[in-house]
Order: structure tokens, then sequence, then C-alpha cells
């Protein structure tokens, strides 16, 4: 292993970059293991439905004979819809018609909806009937008067029906560029307004590959994934990677803990895929240790920092390794992965080292160069796997690509002398008080060893004389509530004074995005609006 001398980690160029679209991706395995099942997607209360790798490109290629009857290459599609295997076909089929597929949250309202369709121009919808009791087609039909752009409605019911009896397939598919917009996926809101990011083929289907390649995963492997397929997780690390291992994805339509389990022992798989809020939830099933996980063999998790003891408690009791996940949806998505084989200590307190033909920094946020070893900086990444840019936003795609080609991920980290990287925290929730920089991450991983914490956020809320000062929200692990003093003298025997917070809130929920990731922006609107009353001091 080279060491490093400085945060920077040149791109390891010996894996290939697969220079295929999704479509010749799906085409090449359906002919090399027709047989192969690729797909099966389970559901509670409904028996399994399969798909051969066979099967599926003859939906996929009807799909996109019928979506060239009403779209051309180049527009954008949405859809909307939970994790049904039409969305799947669907995916394959846009792919096939060179058409760009818009990714949308099932658990959309309205005005989301309407946004999301006209930022991102598209000029059709794909949709399921509903989604945890929600009317899909209400809600659609309420905005579409709205949106003059789009100009087909399709309803999944039925859809694939429709598909395979259509006959007209006597037209040339097109040749799709490898390196064109595959897909427009929406940032998922951590500090407020969605973007598009277009996502290539290139990208997508080379980054799911070095995925499963740190993951171990072997010829046919078999993933079960509930991450919903509208994130570059499900649609992309399990979906499409699956796909590069002429494996069998398992797709769950929701995340139920018991249809989750059940999946894993029935169909014998050998990696599961979910976030930390997830696994916890498996942890948790009252019957989990009637379970029989001998053919499980790795458990991937990330979307938001994995606590230890979640890390701890997958292998011991899963009997499993684990591997953590780390990027964001602008770089389709994975930078930097642990293996399986790495020590416990790395697998909780770092996020691995960087794949394969991803450069990565550290770079100072005032001056962009590049830090010392260990010291924190912005993680910055460049390579193949970025995106081509947000929707129509140059100027904020300006703002995070720069003019030597750095995508800046806003999270703060540092690098060691051997290449892996640990996240601190977000640049944007960096805390500045009278110009001494506080890491929020510090504080919290301080603040949930106390007994009575379940979790905590810290940020920074404006202040006269500061400038900005350290508030602490937390969620209780019992019915006994500290107080603010407490919490200020254990935080105190760990930190220095100006890092410990200066007010202190409960919240029974924290609000989080559809990924699970907490979102600090509205906690601190909360506060500031005082919508969240403090802890009283003693």
């Amino acid at each position: 292993m080279t060491m490093l001398t400085t945060s920077l980690v040149a791109p390891d160029e010996s894996a290939p970059i697969l220079d295929l679209s999704i479509g010749d991706l799906l085409r090449r395995v359906a002919a090399e293991v027709p047989d192969r099942t690729a797909l099966v997607s389970v559901a509670p209360e409904r028996e399994p439905r399969t798909w051969t790798y066979a099967e599926l490109l003859s939906d996929a290629e009807h799909a996109a004979q019928w979506l060239l009857e009403r779209f051309e290459p180049g527009e954008h599609i949405a859809v909307w819809a939970p994790n049904v295997p039409e969305w799947v076909v669907l995916q394959h089929g846009a792919a096939l018609a060179g058409l760009v597929l818009v990714t949308a949250n099932p658990a959309l309202r309205g005005a989301e909806l309407a946004y999301l369709l006209d930022q991102s121009d598209s000029v059709g919808i794909a949709y399921a009937a509903g989604f945890r009791g929600t009317d899909m087609g209400a809600i659609l039909n309420e905005v579409l008067p709205q949106l003059k752009g789009v100009r087909e409605q399709i309803p999944f019911e039925g859809w694939l029906d429709q598909i395979r009896d259509n006959h007209s397939d006597d037209r040339d598919l097109p040749t799709v560029d490898p390196g064109s917009a595959a897909q427009l996926q929406y940032t998922s809101g951590t500090t407020g307004f969605p973007k598009g990011a277009r996502l290539g083929h290139r990208a997508m289907l080379t980054n799911a590959s070095y995925i499963h390649r740190r993951a171990q995963s072997s010829e046919a492997t078999v993933w079960v994934s509930a991450m919903p397929l509208f994130h570059t997780a499900g649609c992309g690390m399990a979906g499409l990677g699956t796909i590069t291992q002429r494996g069998t994805l398992v797709l769950c339509e929701l995340f139920d803990p018991t249809l989750v389990l059940d999946s894993i022992v029935t169909w014998g798989a050998d990696h599961y895929l979910g976030v930390p809020a997830m696994l916890r939830g498996l942890l948790a099933h009252p019957d989990f240790d009637s379970y029989d996980f001998s053919r499980l063999e790795v458990v991937l998790s990330g979307g938001d920092t994995v606590p230890p003891d979640v890390v701890t408690a997958v292998e011991d009791r899963f009997g499993v390794r684990f591997t953590t996940v780390y990027g964001q949806t602008e770089l389709s998505p994975i930078i930097a992965q642990t293996s399986p084989d790495d020590s416990t200590d790395d697998k909780c307190h770092t996020v691995g080292r960087p794949l394969w033909n991803v450069e990565i920094a550290v770079l100072d946020p005032l001056t962009g160069e590049v830090v010392a070893l260990g010291e924190v900086g912005e993680i910055c990444a460049r390579g193949y796997q970025q995106m081509l840019g947000y929707y129509n936003m140059p100027d904020q795609t300006a703002e995070t690509i720069d003019a030597d080609g750095w995508l800046h991920t806003g999270d703060l980290g540092t690098l060691d002398e051997r290449g892996y990287l640990r996240v601190t925290g977000r640049l944007k929730d960096m805390v500045i008080r009278g110009g001494e920089n506080i890491y929020p991450r510090e504080v919290e991983d301080v603040l949930i060893q106390h007994e009575a914490i379940a979790t905590a956020i810290v940020v920074g809320v404006p202040d006269e004389r500061w400038g900005e000062s350290v508030a602490a929200v937390v969620s209780l692990s019992s019915d006994v509530t500290p107080t603010g003093q407490e919490l200020h003298d254990f935080v105190r025997t760990h930190l220095a004074p100006h890092k410990t917070p200066k007010a202190w809130y409960v919240a029974d929920e924290l609000p989080t995005n559809a990924m699970g990731k907490l979102q600090k922006f509205r906690l601190r609107e909360s506060i500031v609006s005082g919508e969240l009353a403090p802890l009283p001091q003693d």
C-alpha cells in the first residue's frame, strides 16, 4: 500500500470503466445467461413475481417500442411509484429508447410533484395507483392542469400487458451514447430546494460495478434490497449493480422487517443493502433469532453515518461482514467504501478507501488548497462518475463543480496516510462562534454517549455576541428528561467550553428526508421561530 503524504488520493486505474449504456449491458447479460433469474418482486400478502434475463430484456424492448410511439429520444419522462417491478421495466425500456428517466419520490405531494415535473421538463409520467394509502392518481390529476408540458400519463396498472400486446416492434431502437444522461435524480433536500442531477449511463453502471466489486459480490450474486428505486441506491447500487454481476435482485416493494428477513432466507441472499434505520428495524424484529442467515455474507449500509453499535451488532447477530459506502447523488453515487475485510475500527470510524478511477482530495474551504493529512477540510472528488450538471441550473452547477473539475460535496472530512476517509460533518453545518470553527459531529458523538439520549443534533443559531452559538436538539431513550445543566456538565467533561451547547431542546421526532437523512436546516428553523421550547437549565 502506497502511503499518502498529503490529503490527495490519485485515481486507481486498475479496474475498467464500463463504456456501455444501460440497454447495452442488459442485452449483453441476457445473451450470456438468458435463463438466470434477474428480478424477483416481493410484497406483503402477494405471491412473488419473477423475471429471467431473457424475460426482462423482452419486456424492456417492448417498453422501448411502446415509449417511442409517444416520445422522442432525449425527452424526459418521470416515474412516480414505489418499488414495483414496472419501475424496473420502465428504467430499462427508457434506457433502450434513449429517454431520460426522471425519478420521483412516491411520497411527494401535489406541489412537490408539480415542481419536479415542471423543473425537469418532463413530457410524460408513469405512476402507481397508490403508496401507503395515498391515491397517487388523484394527486396527479390535481396538478396536471398547471403542467402544460406533460402530454402523456401512464398508469402502471395493466401497463405490462399493454406493452406485451403491442405488436408494432419493427422500429430500430436508437444507438445510445454511454456518456449521455440516463436519469435525472433529484437531490434529497437536506438543505432545502431539490436540484436535478443529470447522471450518465457509463457513470451509473461503472459505479455500481465497483460497489459490488468492493463488497466482494460474485457471479450470480443474490441481493435483497428495499431501498427506494427513485434513489441511486435502489436503482443503481442494487438494481444495475446486480446486472453487472449477472446476479439476481430481490426487490422488496417496501421496507417491512418481516418481508425483508423472509426474503433474505427464502431467496438465499448473499448480500443485503439497507440504511442504518432499516438495520435497526431488522435487529429489533421479535423473531430475529429464529432466522437462518447462513447464506448471507455481506451487509452494506450508508446514506448517513453508520453508528459503531450498528456495525458490530449486524456483524455479530447476522454472522456477516459489514461494508459502509459514502457518496452523494451527484457522484452516481459512491466514491469511497470499506471492504468486508477491513478492521472493525475502520468499519466503525471511516468510510473506507476511494473506489477505482476516482480522485479524492480534502481541500481548505477558504483557500481551496489541499490540507495536511488528518486535517479537516471539504471532501472533493473528480472523475468519470460525477454528474453531467444540475438540469437547467448553471449557477448551482458552477457552485458545485469548480474550474479545476472538483465536485465539492459540502461534507467535511479527513484522510489518513492509508487513504482511508473519515466524514466529520457538513460544511454548511459548521458553527463559527467568534471566529472558532466548531464541528457539530464532534459534539454529537459525545452527547450520544449519555444514557438518556438516543439521538443528538447540534446546530448553529444566531447570537448577538458571538455571531453564532451552539444549540443541541436531542431525542430521549427513556422517560427520564435530563436538565440542560446536567447535559452541559456532561459535555464539559469531554469538550472545551466554546464547543458546549448554550441551549438545549427535546424533540419527539427529528425531521428526515425520504432516505432517512436528518434535515438540520428544519431544526434550525424550529429553534429560531420558537417552535421548539428549550429544556429548563435546572
